[in-house]
């Protein structure tokens, strides 16, 4: 297991992490004078800006509730994230490779559970997103048309296509270095009788994305009526992804909900797909019946 982050690397992510930047992907900042930026809080309900970010020192201060730190402090409560888990977060976003006490530095089998959980998803994604333009696919680009999406619009949301073969997507990840285990615990895999098999397959695939952007789950669709299995089907619930608190296209819809103070929920993934393209960029749908209370937080938060 890895140690702590080496403390110079610490250092290295604040200092590469523009709090004013940061802060900028989730909230609507406004100048307030003096250097200083100013946003509602995303921490408590409130009308009037109190949220206050100086970018020359790196720290933000709520006036009303009485919250504040640096950028690693900030993305850890905005994410819900424990310290090492936003370091790591913010390092990714950075291109910075950290350091580790232990060992020096760190193999990706070694690196955090989050982190190799996202880099399979993301594989996956791009996996799943080539597939879409292959002979075998053509069932699920037809559906796309009949609903009045062109390819760049698949493109554009990172649609794609999980091949009807038993294991395509599980030897795929093996031959990236992606082990048994951490398939099975992400939800890309489900356990076979001669080993881990696709959860997805023959289905039109759509990331489902963290507020960061990080592809955390997917939600697939079957294309034909007469195969065995629901006609909608997301990834199980993993150290990543929780339905009761995601919302697809949030990541998209954070600026425009947050700028706009409103929130348009459709019912799925086409419907987002759909609003968007037609000017509707605070659109979000929930992750199949799931609308828990955290995603309602989220949505009062921002």
């Amino acid at each position: 297991m890895a140690g702590r982050i080496r403390d110079e690397d610490i250092a290295l992510v604040r200092e590469r992490s523009a709090i004013e930047e940061v802060v900028g992907e989730y909230l609507q900042l406004r100048g307030a004078g003096g250097g200083s930026l100013k946003a509602l809080c995303p921490f408590h309900e409130e009308k009037t800006p109190s949220f206050n970010v100086t970018p020359a020192r790196g720290l933000w201060y709520c006036f009303s509730c009485s919250e504040g730190g640096d950028v690693i402090r900030f993305v850890q409560k905005i994410e819900n994230l424990g310290f090492t888990e936003a370091v790591e977060r913010l390092a990714a976003r950075a291109g910075i490779e950290l350091r580790y006490e232990q060992g020096g530095h760190v193999p990706g089998q070694e690196q955090s559970q989050r982190r190799r959980l996202i880099e399979a998803h993301r594989a996956a994604a791009d996996f799943y997103a080539e597939r879409l333009r292959g002979a075998d696919a053509v069932t699920g680009r037809d559906f796309l048309s009949s609903r009045g999406f062109e390819l760049a619009d698949a493109e554009r949301f990172g649609v794609g296509y999980a091949p009807a073969e038993w294991d395509a997507l599980v030897r795929h990840l093996r031959g990236r270095s992606f082990t048994d285990a951490e398939l099975l615990a992400g939800g890309l895999a489900s356990q076979g009788r001669r080993g881990p098999i696709d959860r997805f397959r023959g289905r039109l695939i759509w990331p489902i994305r963290d507020l960061s952007g990080d592809v955390i789950a997917f939600g697939a669709r079957k294309l034909a009526a007469d195969e065995d299995g629901p006609k909608y089907l997301n990834s199980p619930e993993s150290p990543l992804f929780k339905k009761s608190s995601v919302l697809y296209g949030a990541d998209l819809a954070k600026r425009d909900i947050a700028a706009r103070r409103q929130a348009v929920i459709v019912e799925g993934y086409t419907d987002v797909m759909a609003c968007h393209l037609s000017g509707i960029t605070t659109a979000v749908a929930t992750s199949g019946t799931s609308f828990g209370s955290e995603v309602l937080g989220w949505m009062i938060l921002i």
